[in-house]
Protein backbone atom coordinates (compact mmCIF):
# COMPACT_ATOMS: atom_id res chain seq x y z
CA UNK A 1 0.00 0.00 0.00
CA UNK A 2 1.16 3.42 -0.90
CA UNK A 3 1.73 5.51 2.12
CA UNK A 4 2.15 8.56 0.03
CA UNK A 5 4.29 11.58 0.21
CA UNK A 6 3.22 12.99 3.78
CA UNK A 7 3.40 9.35 5.14
CA UNK A 8 6.71 8.84 4.04
CA UNK A 9 7.93 12.51 5.03
CA UNK A 10 6.52 11.76 8.60
CA UNK A 11 8.05 8.28 9.06
CA UNK A 12 11.50 9.91 7.55
CA UNK A 13 11.36 12.75 10.43
CA UNK A 14 10.16 9.82 12.80
CA UNK A 15 13.46 7.78 12.47
CA UNK A 16 15.41 11.18 12.71
CA UNK A 17 13.76 12.15 16.02
CA UNK A 18 14.38 8.12 16.68
CA UNK A 19 18.65 8.81 15.72
CA UNK A 20 18.74 12.40 17.65
CA UNK A 21 17.12 10.16 20.73
CA UNK A 22 19.30 7.43 20.51
CA UNK A 23 22.62 9.76 19.89
CA UNK A 24 21.90 11.44 23.44
CA UNK A 25 21.29 8.89 24.95
CA UNK A 26 24.13 6.92 24.05
CA UNK A 27 26.46 10.06 25.05
CA UNK A 28 25.14 10.48 28.37
CA UNK A 29 25.25 6.64 28.71
CA UNK A 30 29.05 6.22 27.40
CA UNK A 31 30.08 9.33 29.50
CA UNK A 32 28.37 8.47 32.62
CA UNK A 33 29.97 4.74 32.15
CA UNK A 34 33.88 6.37 30.93
CA UNK A 35 33.81 9.47 31.84
CA UNK A 36 34.07 12.63 29.91
CA UNK A 37 37.07 12.62 28.67
CA UNK A 38 36.91 8.77 27.22
CA UNK A 39 34.28 9.14 25.29
CA UNK A 40 34.58 10.44 21.20
CA UNK A 41 31.99 11.31 18.81
CA UNK A 42 33.16 8.18 17.10
CA UNK A 43 32.48 5.73 20.24
CA UNK A 44 28.90 7.95 20.32
CA UNK A 45 27.74 6.94 16.68
CA UNK A 46 29.02 3.66 16.93
CA UNK A 47 27.43 2.99 19.83
CA UNK A 48 23.75 3.71 17.59
CA UNK A 49 25.21 2.33 14.50
CA UNK A 50 25.76 5.32 12.77
CA UNK A 51 28.85 7.07 11.12
CA UNK A 52 30.46 10.39 12.72
CA UNK A 53 29.43 12.14 10.21
CA UNK A 54 25.88 11.42 11.14
CA UNK A 55 26.09 12.37 14.44
CA UNK A 56 27.46 15.88 12.98
CA UNK A 57 24.27 16.14 11.27
CA UNK A 58 22.47 16.47 14.47
CA UNK A 59 24.87 17.87 16.87
CA UNK A 60 28.10 20.18 16.48
CA UNK A 61 29.29 18.31 20.22
CA UNK A 62 29.05 15.59 22.12
CA UNK A 63 28.33 18.46 25.27
CA UNK A 64 25.24 19.53 23.17
CA UNK A 65 24.30 15.90 22.25
CA UNK A 66 24.11 15.47 25.84
CA UNK A 67 22.33 18.33 27.04
CA UNK A 68 19.64 18.16 24.16
CA UNK A 69 17.83 15.60 26.35
CA UNK A 70 16.97 18.71 28.72
CA UNK A 71 16.07 20.66 25.91
CA UNK A 72 13.98 18.27 24.12
CA UNK A 73 11.83 17.44 27.46
CA UNK A 74 11.00 20.72 28.01
CA UNK A 75 9.44 20.85 24.51
CA UNK A 76 7.55 17.91 25.39
CA UNK A 77 6.16 19.34 28.36
CA UNK A 78 5.34 22.10 26.66
CA UNK A 79 3.26 19.81 24.34
CA UNK A 80 1.91 18.05 26.79
CA UNK A 81 0.54 21.37 28.39
CA UNK A 82 -1.56 22.53 25.40
CA UNK A 83 -2.95 19.22 25.26
CA UNK A 84 -4.07 19.52 28.77
CA UNK A 85 -8.03 20.13 29.10
CA UNK A 86 -8.51 23.40 28.92
CA UNK A 87 -10.46 22.95 32.75
CA UNK A 88 -7.43 22.14 34.42
CA UNK A 89 -6.05 24.84 36.37
CA UNK A 90 -2.77 26.37 35.58
CA UNK A 91 -0.80 24.72 38.10
CA UNK A 92 -2.34 21.29 38.11
CA UNK A 93 -1.80 21.06 34.19
CA UNK A 94 1.89 21.99 34.63
CA UNK A 95 1.95 19.01 37.50
CA UNK A 96 0.62 16.75 35.26
CA UNK A 97 2.65 17.94 31.94
CA UNK A 98 5.78 17.60 34.04
CA UNK A 99 5.56 14.43 35.00
CA UNK A 100 4.23 12.98 31.86
CA UNK A 101 7.13 13.71 30.35
CA UNK A 102 9.78 13.42 32.75
CA UNK A 103 10.28 9.48 32.41
CA UNK A 104 13.97 9.44 32.02
CA UNK A 105 13.02 6.28 29.60
CA UNK A 106 10.06 7.05 28.03
CA UNK A 107 11.02 9.04 25.23
CA UNK A 108 14.27 6.53 24.43
CA UNK A 109 14.30 5.27 20.79
CA UNK A 110 14.24 1.53 20.16
CA UNK A 111 17.93 0.64 20.44
CA UNK A 112 20.45 -0.78 22.68
CA UNK A 113 22.69 2.53 23.34
CA UNK A 114 19.32 4.58 23.52
CA UNK A 115 18.63 4.65 27.48
CA UNK A 116 20.30 4.54 30.49
CA UNK A 117 22.69 1.61 31.16
CA UNK A 118 21.15 -1.10 33.34
CA UNK A 119 23.13 -0.07 36.53
CA UNK A 120 21.78 0.57 40.27
CA UNK A 121 20.24 4.38 40.80
CA UNK A 122 22.86 5.16 43.00
CA UNK A 123 25.92 4.63 40.08
CA UNK A 124 23.73 6.32 37.73
CA UNK A 125 23.24 9.22 39.91
CA UNK A 126 27.11 9.27 41.12
CA UNK A 127 27.98 8.82 36.79
CA UNK A 128 25.67 11.96 36.41
CA UNK A 129 27.35 13.63 39.15
CA UNK A 130 30.30 13.53 37.71
CA UNK A 131 29.28 14.59 33.84
CA UNK A 132 27.39 17.44 35.26
CA UNK A 133 30.11 18.83 36.71
CA UNK A 134 32.10 19.61 33.78
CA UNK A 135 32.22 22.58 32.53
CA UNK A 136 31.77 22.14 28.62
CA UNK A 137 28.86 20.71 29.43
CA UNK A 138 27.56 23.44 32.24
CA UNK A 139 27.57 25.70 29.29
CA UNK A 140 25.55 23.49 26.79
CA UNK A 141 22.95 23.63 29.65
CA UNK A 142 22.94 27.21 30.18
CA UNK A 143 21.90 27.33 26.17
CA UNK A 144 19.53 24.53 26.77
CA UNK A 145 18.00 25.75 29.42
CA UNK A 146 17.48 29.37 27.63
CA UNK A 147 15.93 27.61 25.20
CA UNK A 148 13.63 25.20 27.38
CA UNK A 149 12.62 28.38 29.31
CA UNK A 150 10.99 30.19 26.13
CA UNK A 151 9.72 27.21 24.78
CA UNK A 152 7.19 26.69 27.82
CA UNK A 153 6.78 30.00 28.30
CA UNK A 154 5.43 30.34 25.38
CA UNK A 155 2.64 27.74 26.18
CA UNK A 156 1.92 28.99 29.53
CA UNK A 157 1.04 32.26 27.69
CA UNK A 158 -1.29 30.44 25.18
CA UNK A 159 -3.12 28.85 28.51
CA UNK A 160 -3.35 31.45 30.51
CA UNK A 161 -4.53 34.02 27.62
CA UNK A 162 -1.46 36.19 28.32
CA UNK A 163 1.54 37.61 25.55
CA UNK A 164 4.84 36.45 26.19
CA UNK A 165 6.07 39.36 24.84
CA UNK A 166 4.46 41.61 26.96
CA UNK A 167 3.79 40.24 30.24
CA UNK A 168 6.23 38.89 33.05
CA UNK A 169 3.86 36.10 34.07
CA UNK A 170 4.50 33.18 31.47
CA UNK A 171 8.41 33.49 31.62
CA UNK A 172 7.98 34.05 35.23
CA UNK A 173 6.19 30.60 35.38
CA UNK A 174 8.64 28.97 32.97
CA UNK A 175 11.57 30.63 34.76
CA UNK A 176 10.09 29.14 38.04
CA UNK A 177 9.34 25.66 36.71
CA UNK A 178 13.31 25.53 35.16
CA UNK A 179 14.71 26.37 38.36
CA UNK A 180 12.63 23.62 40.25
CA UNK A 181 13.09 21.08 37.75
CA UNK A 182 16.98 21.82 37.97
CA UNK A 183 16.65 22.28 41.86
CA UNK A 184 15.19 18.61 41.88
CA UNK A 185 17.53 17.35 39.42
CA UNK A 186 20.52 18.27 41.38
CA UNK A 187 18.98 17.30 44.71
CA UNK A 188 18.24 13.65 43.56
CA UNK A 189 22.01 13.58 41.91
CA UNK A 190 23.68 14.87 45.25
CA UNK A 191 21.77 12.33 47.43
CA UNK A 192 22.77 9.55 44.74
CA UNK A 193 19.37 8.64 44.00
CA UNK A 194 18.14 7.78 47.20
CA UNK A 195 14.83 9.08 47.21
CA UNK A 196 11.95 8.27 44.11
CA UNK A 197 12.36 11.19 41.61
CA UNK A 198 8.53 11.72 40.80
CA UNK A 199 7.38 12.51 44.59
CA UNK A 200 10.52 15.42 44.51
CA UNK A 201 8.68 16.78 41.52
CA UNK A 202 5.81 16.96 42.89
CA UNK A 203 7.06 18.83 46.12
CA UNK A 204 8.95 21.35 44.33
CA UNK A 205 6.01 22.00 41.93
CA UNK A 206 3.48 22.23 44.44
CA UNK A 207 5.72 24.53 46.42
CA UNK A 208 5.33 26.54 43.25
CA UNK A 209 1.83 26.05 42.93
CA UNK A 210 0.85 27.77 46.19
CA UNK A 211 2.74 30.55 45.70
CA UNK A 212 2.22 31.55 41.85
CA UNK A 213 -1.23 31.47 41.17
CA UNK A 214 -3.28 31.59 37.82
CA UNK A 215 -3.35 35.13 37.06
CA UNK A 216 -7.13 35.01 36.26
CA UNK A 217 -7.95 33.83 39.63
CA UNK A 218 -9.26 36.86 41.85
CA UNK A 219 -7.78 37.16 45.01
CA UNK A 220 -9.40 36.08 47.89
Amino acid sequence: MDIGQDGRTGLRERKKQQTRIALSWAAIRLTVERGWDDVRVEDIAAAVGVSPRTFNNYFSSKAEAIASRHLDRARLIAEELRARPASEPLWEAVVNAVTARFDMREDTAPNDAAGPPDVSRDQWAAGLRVMLAEPALQGEYLRAGAAAETELAAAVAERTGTDVARDLYPRLVAAAVGAALAVVMDHWVRTGGSAPLMPLLHDALGRLSAGLPDPRTPPS
